[in-house]
């Protein structure tokens, strides 16, 4: 098939890297290069690097609402186009142009989790189960019906990062099958069970050690590695990037033994924190040569 590929982050490589394996890739649409570092020098997309190192044709306009651009995308003339974390709303010409339309990898079980967010608000609302669907897509939000669907447990020790990678080579395994079965009946999401993944604020980082061990935990996993959960160890602010529920009880915030917090109600376990500057540590190696206060902040 004559694919258009559309996809910015990490999450969007290995579908990528699949597709251009077995199909023709005719183009690569990102986001444009974006200051980073301390020079804030523009740097290229996860995804144009692994386009251009695919030897793929790359285009990063700022938005696709111009017709110049849209009939560009039109011109190529593709079978289908593939979007995964692309960033940009997509207007209705784009949608139609490509001939068995646009399918969206969306890391969620639709309708649940529609929007920015899927992975992160999955871990953070306790979710025991969650997945990627192949969405035919159309001009709401995450409102296609669905091509295909793969389920997966959540972890009970599961953090963002970890599910991310694998529901991203999940995803790239189902497109593929997906692309090599069009064309396929697609079925409407239900309108029973429809919730929104709004994007992450950085104000739902700090811990508040009042709060039952189980949502701390969540939020401790769910937040990591971003934007990472974050407490005050005396007048340092330290992020904590990994937890499991522990036994154990005392005033909220109280440090037990083994790097232990107590909460709300219960306690958690901390697995792997990182100071500012630092690399994130387990606690044998975060602790040597570093006493903890009596209490978290």
């Amino acid at each position: 098939m004559r694919v258009i590929f559309m996809g910015t982050p990490d999450f969007s490589v290995p579908a990528l890297q699949a597709l251009a394996a077995r199909h023709e890739v005719v183009a690569v649409y990102s986001q444009p290069p974006r200051a980073a570092g301390r020079g804030q020098k523009p740097r290229p997309s996860a995804v144009q690097q692994a386009a251009e190192a695919l030897g793929l044709p790359v285009r990063t306009p700022a938005r696709l609402r111009d017709a110049a651009d849209q009939a560009d995308f039109a011109a190529l003339q593709a079978d289908v186009a593939v979007v995964v974390a692309y960033g940009l709303i997509l207007p209705q010409p784009v949608l139609d142009a490509p001939r068995l339309g646009c399918l969206n990898i969306h890391a969620s079980i639709l309708p649940r989790w529609r929007g920015a967010a899927p992975i992160h608000r999955a871990i953070l609302a306790g979710d025991s189960e969650t997945g990627v669907a192949i969405m035919q897509m159309e001009a709401g939000l995450d409102t296609g019906p669905v091509l295909a669907l793969e389920r997966t447990p959540v972890g009970p020790d599961e953090t963002t990062g970890a599910l991310h990678d694998r529901l991203s080579t999940m995803g790239a395994a189902l497109i593929t099958d997906v692309l090599d079965r069009l064309p396929l009946s697609a079925v409407p999401q239900p309108e029973a069970g429809v919730t929104y993944a709004a994007k992450i604020d950085k104000a739902e980082a700090r811990i508040d050690w009042t709060q039952p061990a189980e949502q701390i935990d969540r939020q401790i996993r769910g937040l990591s590695p971003f934007p990472g959960a974050w407490c005050m160890v005396g007048d340092e602010r330290v992020k904590l990037l990994s937890s499991t529920l522990a036994q154990g009880s005392d005033t909220p915030g109280t440090v037990l033994p083994d790097f232990t917090v107590a909460c709300g109600t219960g306690a958690v376990r901390i697995t792997l924190a990182q100071r500012a500057g630092k690399r994130p540590m387990t606690p044998d190696d975060l602790l040597r040569g570093w006493a903890l206060p009596t209490r978290l902040g």
